[in-house]
């Protein structure tokens, strides 16, 4: 399965530190394994699944959508504004 990153999920990445990126790393691995383990959202972003999992004891969120043949990675972040930071996002694509 082929992965892409949005610029979005690429800049918030370059944030984080190498254990926080293994971290991160073993999501997508787990959403590899099962692309339907996020939450389908409702609404106007009903295209997007949602994967919850903890960094540093912080819990982030990860948008993707995916295809048999891809996995697209949109977005990364903790909850705090996450949503509306995400529609924001959606709307200008």
């Amino acid at each position: 399965m082929k992965i892409i990153q949005s610029g979005l999920f690429e800049r918030k990445v370059k944030r984080l530190n190498d254990r926080q990126k293994a971290q991160l790393d073993d999501a997508i691995r787990n959403i590899l394994r099962n692309p339907s383990s996020g939450e389908q959202k409702k609404g106007d972003l009903k295209m997007v699944f949602i994967y919850k999992f903890h960094i540093d004891r912080t819990l982030y969120l990860l948008a993707y959508t995916y295809t048999p043949e891809s996995l697209k990675l949109i977005m990364l972040g903790p909850h705090e504004n996450y949503y509306s930071e995400l529609k924001r996002y959606l709307k200008r694509r």
